[in-house]
Order: C-alpha cells, then structure tokens, then sequence
C-alpha cells in the first residue's frame, strides 16, 4: 500500500505503508499480549524491547485492555533501574469526559482525585474503572518524550477510551492524563498494570519515534 505525502506545492512523494521518511519515521519495537497478566512491563534491553536514546519519543498503544476485576483502573509506572524498582515521583493532571448510553447525563471536568502531586505510586489512565464485562475494554495511546535524557524531566501524555460504570449504569468515559517524571535519570523501564486483579486480555505495543 503506498502513502502519499503532500506538502504546500502539491504531491512530495509516495512511500511505502508504515515508513513516512521526509517527515520522521515511525518503527514498530515490540508486542506483548496479556493474558491474565499481573504487570506487563517494557524493560529497555530485555526481550527485544529498545527504551533508551535510539529514539527521542515513544508511543505506546492499547487495544482492548479487559481488566479481570470489575471496575479497575488502568494504570502505569516508570523505572530508571531497569526495573528493579517501578516508583518514579510524578506531577501529573487527568480530565474527563463522559455519556451514559442512556443520555441521561454528560460532563466534563477535571477530576483531583486522579492526580499525583510527587507521588511514586502507579497513575491511572481513567477515572472510572473499567467494566470487566465480556464487550467491555479500554484503547488508547501512552507517549514518553525523550526517556533516557539526563538533563530533562520526562513528560508524558496519554489519550484512553473505555467503558465505565456509574451506578451500574454503562458510560462512555473519556481520559486525558498528562505530566511528568521528576528525574533526571534515564527511564529504562514501564510497567503496566490493573489497580486490583489482572490484566485479563488486551495488545500493548510500542513503537519509536524519530
């Protein structure tokens, strides 16, 4: 399948599906399936996985992530010692939106409770935990800019859609957290995890970004 560039004279090149070179490039790193999974943890140097200065930006992306626990939140955490310790102190903000599937209510808002203020433990992804039925899952997208500078504080976004329960009534929640690690070490090393139970089903994959 060939891609078609453009730039503000009209038709710059075509390329092959997956590598847009003019513009920077994206590459696939690695995927790891859960299946009833405690952690799934992306370790810079481990089981082909590249975390370090090939790359200045990281994405991570999340296909139907099913908890086993019924309401519980996605969530992540960062190293810097290759992973023998998940617990980086973060500032960070989460906001959401949301719509019953009975339209009966909506909002918008930003939610304190979800922050961290130089906390190390794990940030969530959503607000609402997550309905562990069989049609439900989160999706999104997790970026780390620059992870292995030794100078900068490393920020992070992150885009998440999923399915909640408020008042066992199904809602549509949609989550935008954002911060960043406090250190200036190099970050080697990101787990993943639920807030209680496991990580029932779900793809995490993570690509690097020039």
């Amino acid at each position: 399948m060939a891609l078609v560039k453009l730039n503000n004279r009209g038709v710059r090149s075509a390329t092959t599906f997956g590598s847009i070179s003019a513009l920077g490039s994206m590459t696939f790193i690695k995927k790891v399936t859960a299946s009833s999974s405690a952690t799934v943890s992306f370790v810079d140097g481990t089981s082909d996985v590249v975390l370090d200065d090939t790359y200045k930006e990281y994405m991570f992306t999340f296909k139907n992530i099913h908890p086993a626990t019924e309401s519980a939140h996605f969530q992540f955490n960062m190293s810097v010692d290759t992973g023998s310790n998940y617990n980086v102190a973060k500032t960070t903000t989460l906001f959401k939106s949301r719509l019953y599937e009975s339209d009966a209510a909506e909002e918008l808002g930003y939610e304190t409770g979800s922050d961290l203020a130089q906390g190390t433990g794990a940030q969530p992804f959503t607000y609402a935990g997550i309905v562990n039925d069989n049609d439900s899952s989160l999706s999104g997208t997790f970026q780390i800019f620059n992870p292995s500078s030794t100078t900068f504080v490393k920020h992070f976004i992150a885009k998440c859609v999923y399915m909640g329960n408020t008042s066992s009534v199904p809602v549509s929640y949609r989550s935008s957290t954002a911060g960043y690690g406090n250190t200036t070490s190099a970050v080697d090393a990101i787990q993943f995890s639920m807030s209680s139970g496991n990580i029932d089903a779900g793809d995490i994959c993570l690509y690097g970004i020039k």
